[in-house]
């Protein structure tokens, strides 16, 4: 950022950030100050802003994490909240309005960025990851990625619009109205997947989770069988819910490769398979069995459509076609760190959200 350019906003004052300060486990609150901002940039005030996974991997300070993070820098990539004040060259928001962002900042000029694919720009860059992100009172959002959220979403939607995209997007990269789904992981994101495939029209929805709590969210996200996949022969249990054929759609959100291996092998000849699951090592396919002799066609999902799935995702919600009411029972100030990611990593909780500066 040129400093010639910028305009420091409230010097004299500070706020408090949820911070990675150092290459090992562990998180900290800190003092900082406001951040300054570019007349392209705007700032916000966080009203809510929700634990991803990621997050939980930053604070683990795992193999991932020590090769793409370079501390200190404060985290959180799911949040809304309201303007606070805008640079000099900002027209799309005013001070007052209610926002979310993309945090996902595409360089606009590799290859699939002028071909229309921004979402997997090979420069990108993500905010709350390479640089301070929403899990602080204010965070700076360039004008490129606001996103003006509709007055009938509720706050705490809003706050998880990202996550939301990306179960939209996975489950909207290819037919679904008509069709059976089979969702391996029931995780936050796989639980969002299943309300929209069942407000985008699936017939049969069919949820395999390890976590007796997540199964039980799952039937209430609107799953119509939910199976353990350490009970029997999970396989044989979705080819005979389905006729022998086996699900028309597989959205793998686990990322485990067991639940990999078992959702190519319960998909229907000519199917489809979207996955958004991260393993975290390299998983062996039997490429002729589960794929090439089956004519599957496989989706490999990367954030979202910048920005066509924030207007899908933004048209289901207004419609009221989706309810995500089962994910929310966590809320907690920022202080509350600690024990909010012991409880992420218990999988006793669904979405959890955090208020930098403090609840209604």
């Amino acid at each position: 950022m040129n400093s010639s350019r910028r305009q420091i906003l409230m010097p004299s004052n500070t706020m408090q950030a949820l911070r990675k300060l150092r290459p090992a486990a562990g998180m900290n609150i800190e003092s900082v100050p406001v951040p300054e901002f570019d007349p392209s940039d705007i700032l916000v005030r966080v009203r809510a802003a929700s634990i991803c996974g990621t997050d939980l991997h930053i604070y683990h300070w795992d193999r991932w994490s020590a090769s793409r993070l370079n501390p200190p820098v404060t985290t959180g990539h799911e949040f809304c909240g309201v303007v606070e004040k805008i640079g000099t060259n900002v027209t799309c928001v005013k001070p007052g309005d209610f926002v979310s962002a993309e945090m996902h900042l595409a360089c606009g000029h590799c290859r699939a960025c002028r071909m229309g694919q921004p979402h997997v720009c090979m420069n990108g860059r993500i905010i709350g990851i390479d640089s301070d992100g929403a899990f602080a009172e204010f965070v700076v959002i360039p004008e490129s990625n606001i996103w003006k959220v509709d007055p009938s979403i509720p706050e705490h939607y809003a706050a998880i619009l990202d996550p939301l995209g990306n179960a939209v997007h996975t489950v909207l990269s290819g037919p679904v109205s008509g069709l059976t789904v089979g969702v391996t992981g029931a995780g936050p994101i796989g639980l969002m997947s299943i309300a929209v495939a069942r407000a985008c029209g699936a017939t049969r929805i069919y949820a395999i989770e390890v976590k007796p709590h997540r199964r039980d969210l799952a039937k209430k996200m609107g799953a119509d069988e939910v199976f353990d996949p350490t009970v029997g022969d999970v396989v044989e249990q979705i080819k005979e819910a389905t006729d022998g054929a086996g699900v028309d759609v597989l959205l793998e959100m686990s990322g485990n490769p067991n639940a990999i291996h078992q959702g190519f092998q319960m998909l229907r000849n000519g199917g489809r398979a979207s996955l958004l699951g991260i393993p975290n090592r390299p998983v062996e396919l039997n490429l002729v069995a589960d794929i090439i002799f089956k004519g599957a066609t496989v989706h490999g999902i990367y954030g979202r459509r910048m920005f066509e799935t924030w207007v899908q995702t933004t048209e289901l919600l207004k419609a009221g076609r989706l309810n995500l009411e089962p994910l929310f029972n966590e809320r907690m100030p920022l202080d509350k760190y600690e024990e909010a990611f012991a409880l992420l990593e218990s999988g006793e909780a669904g979405k959890i959200l955090f208020y930098p500066n403090g609840s209604k």
